[in-house]
């Protein structure tokens, strides 16, 4: 097989949670303890950084990555879901694993995990750390895929766990109460291994206090630390992954890390262009001002809209997409009144369909027209924006990728 047909593989034998949504879920790590085994557990021995949460794990893994880059390590980057190509998902020093490598990982052991029917995220999460343990990386910062007790990812030993918050999404798989969700993301803590919180809502951080007393894990709060420097990921809503981010650093710093203050700095003002992070607020022109941005749960969309309040335009027209799966309602009741919409589903199974995400905003005085694709939205969107208006593309992931 080459590389395009490993993909094809990849894509049409194993189920893809983006793709199909919780019929992908397979919750419990004996796929993943049964897979590494197979491998022969190319985790164990890896330094790693954990990091889960809501919103935010995406900005905080790539600001940790790009200071530690910076530190002069060695950096695995292991993150989900990518918006442009596959190879995203898993950096050595912000650069992509190799077509070959990619090839090489599927080629030689597909046969031997077929038996096992490891889900889509479970194939890619080895394949990072089978790469990393490959290329001797000093330090691993790995993202969280969905939840985490459960987590694939979650049979790793970190250097130190972070948790950015906690808020409503995936509620059918995490539960239905912001205490059961954030039962799931403590699940990350670690017996004796310490954890940074970001900004918490006082309920969701007793459950953490408590998770992390019992495992005996000294408890960082990032609300504790100096002001983070800023950094080339713009949006309002940075400043609190910023923080987060900052604290990790510095309890590892603490930890025996050669991480200084002047790479911390550096780190955070290069984090675009160490990391290749895409997707959050970010401007793709400015006549008329295009701006995208992953936002597609509650705490989310809240952070963008406060941003947008911020912001001076004539007329402000926004490209939406969203997936099924999602509670559309606790969105939509957010979005600006008064703009101009273009409905459209992203090319996946679990994406809306326009028609019906229309008829959902209808409910909120959210008014636009429907378009048969993300692309067809984009350009009516553009061709009908004047040079002072703003155009923003979000609702989902799958609807940002699109565009890029």
């Amino acid at each position: 097989m080459d590389y395009q047909a490993v993909l094809e593989y990849l894509y049409a034998q194993l189920p893809m949670f983006h793709r199909v949504g919780p019929a992908a879920y397979k919750p419990g790590l004996d796929n993943t303890i049964a897979l590494m085994n197979l491998l022969e557990n190319p985790h164990r021995g890896l330094k790693c950084v954990h990091v889960a949460g809501t919103n935010g794990k995406g900005s905080v893994s790539h600001l940790i990555a790009s200071v530690l880059q910076e530190a002069g390590y060695r950096t695995g980057l292991y993150t989900s879901p990518h918006l442009k190509d596959f190879r995203e998902r898993i950096r050595i020093n912000g650069e992509p694993i190799a077509e070959e490598e990619v090839r090489h990982f599927v080629v030689n052991y597909h046969r031997r995990w077929e038996s096992i029917q490891p889900s889509f995220f479970e194939l890619t999460m080895a394949m990072a750390f089978w790469h990393f343990q490959l290329r001797d990386t000093d330090i691993n910062v790995i993202e969280t895929g969905l939840g985490g007790r459960l987590d694939s990812t979650n049979v790793i030993a970190p250097e130190l766990s972070v948790i950015t918050n906690v808020g409503y999404d995936h509620m059918n798989l995490l539960g239905d109460t912001l205490d059961k969700i954030a039962s799931e993301k403590a699940g990350i803590i670690k017996p004796g291994i310490p954890v940074v919180l970001g900004t918490m809502r006082p309920g969701v951080e007793t459950v953490m206090k408590e998770a992390a007393r019992a495992r005996e894990a000294y408890l960082y709060h990032s609300r504790d630390y100096a002001a983070a420097p800023e950094s080339d990921l713009r949006g309002v809503y940075q400043e609190e992954n910023r923080s987060t981010a900052c604290a990790a650093l510095r309890v590892l710093a603490r930890s025996g890390w050669n991480i200084t203050d002047a790479h911390i700095e550096t780190g955070f003002s290069k984090v675009k262009t160490n990391t290749g992070l895409m997707g959050r607020w970010q401007t793709l022109s400015t006549s008329p001002h295009v701006i995208a941005d992953v936002a597609h749960n509650e705490d989310g969309v809240r952070a963008v809209v406060s941003q947008l309040a911020g912001m001076r335009y004539r007329r402000l027209h926004i490209v939406l997409g969203m997936v099924a799966d999602k509670e559309v309602d606790r969105v939509l009741c957010l979005m600006p009144q008064g703009a101009d919409y273009y409905f459209c589903k992203a090319n996946l199974p679990r994406g809306m369909a326009a028609e019906s995400l229309a008829a959902a905003a209808a409910k909120f005085a959210l008014s636009g027209c429907v378009y048969d694709g993300v692309n067809q939205a984009f350009a009516a969107a553009r061709a009908a924006a004047a040079s002072d208006d703003l155009v923003l593309v979000t609702g989902s992931v799958f609807t940002v990728a699109e565009v890029l």
